[in-house]
């Protein structure tokens, strides 16, 4: 290429480019000749001279259209469609995060998604699946709604709780398991099954405590099953353990 530009330089003829983009954009206009590269060199000049301000605005308007473009792949319709389908909730995360990008920014979108997506798991653990645990055909236990009462054998009702215990659900917890027990006129213990309770805060234990107390006047034994040591470590220190014995914990 050096030599191809010292020999044009010496002949008075135009400087050699091997550019792979401009040959292809000469070629695609069907230039053939020097006249091509003049007719280049007058445009690039009238527009320099006349029209740089319109044209100021280009390299802006390029860039979003590049962008805008690009963004459009990104939109996954099928996976969209999918997951209103599948989970509502989190589809309404991401349209609203979706939009609030589009209209206002990416940093307060991101913000957006964020406190969303808290709330979302807020409202599921503030409404856990709750649920009793009765036998079935070869020893094993089996699942059923809260609604229907069954005890597990007779005297004993077995529920679980489907999330941690935390001040946000306690009051659901209380309400869940003293109406259980009024419901169950020959209950005698009340297991509550602590295998998906991986924390419980103050607020819980200090419930805990009331629920215990109400029991023991309904005659009814509060016994606590399947119980995490991290959770039996909170439990001993909040004085739950002290207070029911270790007897209770199966």
């Amino acid at each position: 290429m050096s030599f191809a530009n010292a020999a044009a330089g010496i002949s008075g003829t135009f400087v050699v480019n091997g550019s792979p983009t401009k040959t292809e954009m000469v070629k695609s206009v069907g230039g053939r000749t020097q006249l091509t590269q003049l007719t280049t060199v007058l445009i690039v000049l009238i527009v320099l001279l006349f029209f740089t301000k319109p044209f100021a605005y280009l390299p802006t308007a390029a860039l979003s259209s590049i962008i805008f473009l690009i963004g459009l792949r990104l939109i996954d319709l099928k996976g969209m469609t999918a997951l209103h389908r599948q989970r509502p909730v989190e589809f309404a995360v991401a349209l609203i995060t979706a939009m609030t990008v589009v209209v206002i920014g990416v940093e307060q979108g991101i913000a957006i998604a964020i406190v969303l997506s808290v709330i979302a798991h807020l409202r599921h653990s503030y409404r856990p699946l709750n649920l009793l645990l009765v036998p079935k055909a070869g020893g094993t236990m089996r699942t059923i709604p809260l609604e229907k009462g069954e005890q597990a054998v007779e005297g004993l009702l077995i529920y679980r709780f489907g999330s941690n215990l935390y001040f946000a659900n306690e009051n659901r917890f209380t309400e869940e398991l003293i109406s259980l027990a009024k419901k169950g006129g020959s209950l005698k213990w009340f297991c509550i099954s602590a295998t998906n309770i991986g924390d419980i805060d103050f607020t819980a234990t200090e419930a805990l405590k009331k629920v215990y107390i109400q029991l023991q006047k309904m005659s009814i034994t509060l016994v606590l099953s399947d119980v995490v040591q991290p959770v039996m470590n909170e439990l001993d220190r909040d004085g739950i353990t002290k207070m029911i014995g270790k007897d209770p914990y199966l």
